[in-house]
């Protein structure tokens, strides 16, 4: 079974860019995986990553074990003043832990990566931001990757239900492109 780790919010429990991120989870356990989901109020608990840190607490180690066990990732960050969120980009640092193993960092692994941010232009420059990290830890990023516009767009109904057609077929492909190409690696 393709193992699925979600990384993304802010310190706002349920941001839009972590109910993104667990709809495509949740797609994603409709194509057969299994999931896992570490949001903005766990990342909070992260403390700054320190290369020369002789220990690393239980959250730390509990994020850097499930992403040496995941078969793909999701990534979601708000875009913040053009560029990745700090909360994000910590958890993405600690796993620098990862660099030794036999799979380093995403080696292998399809990431898909999704930015909500309030203009077009804050997407882009994240989503490509995110990618260039995904190419320098080794992994593949998935063709599609979401931008939402906070400001044009509502992904969301006031229930929280994913509510926007267009933004609900992304996730859907999205999903589809980190549950499929597993299988794919596996028989390469």
């Amino acid at each position: 079974m393709t193992h699925v780790v979600g990384i993304g919010g802010t310190l706002r429990e349920g941001s839009s860019s972590e109910r993104l991120v667990r709809a495509t989870l949740d797609r994603c356990v409709a194509r057969g995986a299994s999931a896992q989901m570490f949001d903005g109020p766990f990342l909070a608990q992260l403390p700054h990553y320190d290369p020369a840190a002789p220990v690393r607490g239980a959250a730390e180690r509990d994020l850097v074990e499930a992403v040496r066990a995941a078969d793909a990732l999701v990534i979601a960050s708000p875009g913040y003043h053009g560029g990745i969120s700090g909360l994000v980009k910590n958890a993405i640092d600690l796993l620098e832990e990862l660099a030794r193993d036999a799979r380093p960092y995403f080696d292998g692994r399809p990431v898909g990566l999704i930015v909500s941010a309030a203009g077009w232009q804050a997407t882009g420059v994240t989503l490509t931001a995110l990618r260039g990290v995904v190419h320098a830890m080794r992994g593949w990023p998935t063709p599609l990757g979401i931008a939402v516009n906070s400001v044009e767009q509502r992904p969301f109904d006031g229930s929280g239900a994913l509510a926007d057609p267009a933004i609900a077929a992304q996730i859907d492909m999205l999903a589809a492109q980190l549950v499929a190409p597993v299988g794919a690696l596996a028989r390469a």
